[in-house]
């Protein structure tokens, strides 16, 4: 006898980014992401224009969803959305949301933790991908986060290591600001570093004990370095971009390279799977798919559409908490501080 199927929408709104999914049990059948624009003449994410944008956003991206699966809201099995963690009155919008549709259809609510869905978006199903066993060693890097985590199970996940200040998509960013580069920075680095020699500069890596990681120290190196050089020579950012952008991501991949050396070491656990907007850099992931030969781990990648802030990854959350029957009720708030465990 065949299985009913189980169709989750899921709203991620944690950032500067509207999304919903439509899921089939583990399989995606829709995943639109409204990217806001309005931020880059800021040069970072405004929250009050961002959650003023979800409002607008949310309910043709909900829609499009839907059309674009083919399913009709009455087919819905439950409504995922993002509790946290991320910017409060963003997280207010998705909340709102999706309490209010699961109460319109009587349906049941389901809340995500959006790092927890970073990690778990490897469990998604598609034709090529592979999935890690338990346990295994998680890397979430974005702009907020930069976290070494277990992952015993789906739901059950122990925080090693994190930042004790700047998390790694903001070390790119705000060393990209440095050099005049326009937001969001991060990217330019990577696409100017594949130009230019990593070893042209040097840059300090911090001390930070156990497997906790550190990064204002970088920042602050780079601004004082192109201090210096600029006196000597005002072109010197024009003249040497691409090996300061490379020689910068070298410095940042070794930081996190070494920190996950050291977890594996500790944990004798040789899979490792990466989540998160800045595991779509070039550096980091051809780092990772070297440390296959190298130390004979296990490597695990996720398609660049899963690595920046979607819907799909709550969605798959949602299909495993909806199998367990883990619901919340219309009582539940968001969250700006959501810690994984």
């Amino acid at each position: 006898m065949k299985k009913e199927n189980i169709y989750i929408l899921a709203i991620e709104s944690s950032c500067d980014d509207t999304s919903a999914a439509v899921m089939c049990n583990t399989t995606r059948l829709s995943n639109v992401v409204a990217t806001q624009k309005i931020h880059e003449e800021y040069g970072g994410v405004v929250p009050e224009l961002a959650s003023r944008a979800h409002q607008q956003n949310i309910v043709p991206v909900v829609h499009q969803a839907l059309d674009k699966a083919n399913i009709d809201k009455k087919q819905l099995s439950a409504i995922a959305f993002t509790r946290g963690p991320g910017l409060m009155g963003s997280l207010l919008v998705g909340t709102s949301f999706a309490k209010s549709m699961a109460l319109g259809l009587q349906i049941p609510l389901i809340e995500v933790n959006h790092m927890q869905a970073h990690i778990l978006a490897h469990f998604i199903e598609e034709e090529g991908s592979e999935s890690p066993s338990f346990p295994f060693l998680a890397l979430t890097i974005s702009g907020g986060h930069t976290q070494v985590v277990l992952v015993k199970d789906y739901l059950d996940m122990e925080v090693l290591g994190e930042t004790l200040d700047d998390a790694v998509g903001e070390a790119f960013d705000k060393s990209a600001k440095i050099l005049g580069l326009p937001y969001p920075g991060g990217p330019l680095v990577d696409k100017y570093a594949r130009l230019g020699n990593p070893d042209a500069f040097q840059f300090p890596k911090p001390k930070v004990e156990g497997l906790n990681f550190s990064f204002s120290g970088l920042k602050t190196s780079v601004l004082y370095f192109i201090q210096r050089e600029r006196k000597k020579d005002p072109d010197f950012v024009e003249t040497h971009l691409n090996d300061i952008c490379a020689s910068i991501q070298k410095t940042i991949v070794n930081i996190l390279m070494d920190k996950l050396k050291a977890a594996v070491k500790q944990t004798g656990i040789t899979q490792v799977a990466i989540g998160g907007g800045v595991s779509a850099n070039s550096g980091i992931r051809k780092a990772l798919q070297e440390a296959e030969e190298d130390y004979g781990w296990k490597t695990y990648i996720p398609k660049f559409e899963y690595c920046t802030d979607n819907a799909a990854m709550i969605g798959i959350v949602g299909y495993l908490k909806y199998r367990m029957g883990d619901f919340s009720d219309q009582s539940i708030t968001a969250r700006a501080r959501y810690v994984i465990g």
